[in-house]
């Protein structure tokens, strides 16, 4: 039985590791620049790894959140940002330099397993987390364990069409996938800069305080953004009926979201009542090294909640 758990977030630029002891509390961090080339990469994370364990004097198993996924056809890297890593066996390399198995996985997973194991959605039973950011993604934890699927890209709600559409929103603006109309375009960071002033902006970051100071275009811009995530997650709940949805990434930190879209949900959520709970993150920018550690999970059984806030 190892020591201690460790998780590494694998950003484009950074690669951050963490010590996480068993009783959940974190016992070191470090971070280093990401080498962004393979065989520096697996060599940094070797490194990261076995100075940790020299210096908490342990063992640890590894888990890796990375911008991407693995394909469970063939072991390799697909879908990642981090364009290099792609086509590579990047778990098996890492597994073999370290010397035992590494889990990597994707880093929407990995929030949403930190938020699930002892963030906003700890005790649930299933937890939905929503990147809200540069992008729009999500991830699956029922049980405290990661739902993956067939192709490792369940919780991959962006880029699907956004339901229930209004006529000025058909056919909806591109998106880098190939399609049109995607979630992810309507609800990530630069959609709603731009729907609010125009092509060419960005960001989104002025607005909420446009907004509370009266700007009309602020205010309607946040509004068609809260309603669009409402359907959005309607469509979500009526799929997968979380017991508790859980928002990251910069946009989670709008705080009138949690105020303005559970309202918005009944109208398409098909039940007399959705009480469904959307909370903040708890763990914000540490979710990644956390989920990540948390791949390899609690040997106890919990007891979960299956209703209720």
């Amino acid at each position: 039985m190892a020591d201690f758990r460790v998780g590494i977030d694998f950003g484009g630029t950074k690669i951050e590791i963490a010590a996480i002891a068993n009783d959940g509390q974190e016992t070191l961090r470090r971070r280093v620049p990401n080498p962004r080339e393979y065989e520096g990469a697996v060599r940094a994370i070797r490194e990261l790894v076995e100075g940790v364990e020299l210096e908490l004097s342990g063992s640890a198993t590894v888990g890796v959140g990375i911008p991407g996924a693995v394909s469970p056809d063939t072991g390799l890297v697909k879908n990642a940002n981090s364009t290099w890593l792609n086509g590579m066996p990047f778990a098996r390399d890492l597994s073999l330099a370290l010397g035992r198995e590494v889990r990597v996985e994707n880093d929407a997973n990995c929030f949403a397993l930190s938020e699930a194991v002892d963030g906003a959605g700890a005790g649930h039973s299933i937890v939905f987390g929503v990147i809200l950011g540069t992008g729009v993604g999500g991830g699956i934890v029922v049980n405290e364990r990661v739902l993956v699927g067939r192709h490792s890209i369940a919780g991959e709600w962006g880029h699907t069409p956004l339901p229930w559409p209004q006529p000025d929103e058909v056919p909806g603006p591109s998106c880098f996938c190939g399609n049109t109309g995607c979630v992810e375009r309507y609800l990530c960071g630069s959609a709603l800069a731009m729907d609010c002033d125009g092509p060419g902006r960005e960001d989104a970051s002025g607005i909420p305080a446009r907004a509370e100071a009266g700007d009309q275009k602020a205010i309607a811009a946040l509004d068609r953004h809260a309603e669009r995530l409402a359907r959005g997650l309607a469509q979500i709940i009526d799929i997968l009926d979380p017991h508790v949805i859980v928002l990251g990434g910069g946009l989670s930190n709008m705080k009138h979201l949690y105020s303005k879209v559970p309202p918005l949900l009944q109208r398409h959520v098909i039940s007399p009542q959705c009480t469904t709970p959307i909370k903040p993150n708890i763990h914000g920018d540490s979710s990644g090294v956390r989920g990540a550690a948390w791949l390899w999970p609690r040997e106890t059984p919990r007891t979960y909640r299956t209703s209720g806030s």
